[in-house]
């Protein structure tokens, strides 16, 4: 009865043993082995565009699982418009390498802030040579998969004229000056009172003759001098056909006086 027992118990020992060796095998393994790589996601805007002779900020984040740490790298890289291969011009780590020599060379300033996630640079003096694609590449040990890289497009134009304030008030003094004398001028004359119609009439001649007057001769019937072109006034032209039924009738001797004007 004894060996049988003691038969049946050597397996329960040996699988409790298995067990331990597993066990402190996981623990090791979880203790020194590497940490698994994570994912890393950068963004930029996919277009950008400047005026020449402006300053542009290249924006880009990157969003990460790790802390950033002085492992962290930066690169930025361009390519022109007309093609060609990408050349790297800004990298930093730990701190900032400025372009030494080239097209950027003097024209960047670095404004990022690792620890938000920003890696952004500043482009000086944009001029028409730096339209192209710069892409922002962002490595943070060890998320160095996923989308480690984003690209955007740079559009520089020339700058369009600025008017000056100076010329704007000189132009507007040119022509608002004169048209409002101009104007108040004639306000002027439409507001001044006309004068009546008889104050006009009495300081007209006694032998003006105006539109729709005539000279008329009084009847001839009557006793007296003869008339004279002194005796002659004015008459509407309403009379004009007792004038000329006059002109008709044969003037009497005794009457007729020739005139000596």
């Amino acid at each position: 009865m004894r060996a049988r027992s003691r038969e049946n118990m050597k397996p329960k020992v040996s699988v409790l043993g298995l067990v331990r060796v597993l066990v402190l095998v996981l623990v090791l393994v979880h203790c020194f082995a590497p940490p698994p790589a994570s994912c890393i996601t950068v963004n930029t805007p996919a277009e950008l565009h400047a005026s020449r002779g402006g300053d542009v900020v290249l924006s880009c984040s990157f969003t990460s699982t790790q802390t950033p740490t002085s492992k962290m790298m930066v690169d930025w890289s361009y390519r022109p418009q007309s093609g060609g291969p990408p050349q790297t011009f800004f990298h930093f780590s730990s701190q900032a390498f400025l372009p030494p020599d080239g097209q950027f060379v003097r024209r960047i300033r670095w404004q990022g802030v690792p620890a938000r996630g920003d890696a952004t640079i500043a482009l000086v003096n944009a001029t028409l040579k730096d339209n192209g694609t710069y892409t922002c590449s962002v490595r943070n040990p060890p998320d160095v998969h996923g989308s480690p890289t984003s690209q955007t497009v740079l559009t520089v134009t020339p700058k369009p004229p600025s008017t000056r304030f100076s010329d704007v008030a000189v132009l507007l003094a040119f022509i608002l000056l004169p048209s409002g004398g101009i104007t108040l001028f004639l306000i002027g004359r439409m507001l001044r009172p006309r004068k009546k119609l008889g104050q006009s009439k009495a300081y007209r001649s006694p032998i003006e003759v105006t539109e729709g007057e005539e000279y008329y001769a009084p009847p001839l019937g009557g006793k007296g001098r003869g008339s004279t072109c002194c005796d002659l006034y004015l008459t509407d032209s309403e009379d004009d056909e007792d004038y000329y039924n006059l002109k008709k009738q044969r003037p009497r001797d005794e009457d007729y006086a020739e005139s000596q004007c």
